[in-house]
């Protein structure tokens, strides 16, 4: 689902999708930390944006194929908390709570993740 520029972002983070998780998306911009990249993730998931969340997955954790459930709309994140995950660091928690909506009703996926980071770019490892 393309979302334009100046529209909200998905990520709820208050900023348009094109100055926040879009031009991540894009490849304009690598995210600078740990929850910036859970934010672009979830976006993606949001906009359907499979090459981006394979681009972002690190490739030792990496599914070899990624298929979306079209039935599902993400409407809601909360970061819930952080370890580390700074511009200085190289490894990064975030712990969030997700809100879908499919046909059965309303649901959520709360995860705590973890991220690294190589040669300048965050990527998701895996839920701990």
């Amino acid at each position: 689902m393309p979302i334009l520029d100046d529209a909200r972002c998905p990520c709820l983070s208050g900023e348009t999708y094109g100055a926040c998780c879009g031009r991540f998306h894009r490849g304009d911009a690598v995210a600078p930390t740990a929850e910036r990249l859970m934010r672009s993730r979830y976006s993606a998931f949001v906009t359907g944006d499979v090459d981006y969340l394979v681009r972002t997955w690190h490739p030792r954790t990496r599914p070899a194929e990624l298929t979306l459930d079209a039935d599902i709309r993400w409407f809601r994140l909360d970061i819930l908390g952080t370890t580390r995950g700074g511009m200085l660091d190289t490894e990064g928690i975030v712990e969030f709570d997700a809100r879908y909506r499919d046909a059965t009703g309303a649901g959520s996926q709360h995860e705590t993740s973890r991220f690294v980071k190589e040669r300048g770019a965050w990527y998701y490892v895996d839920a701990v």
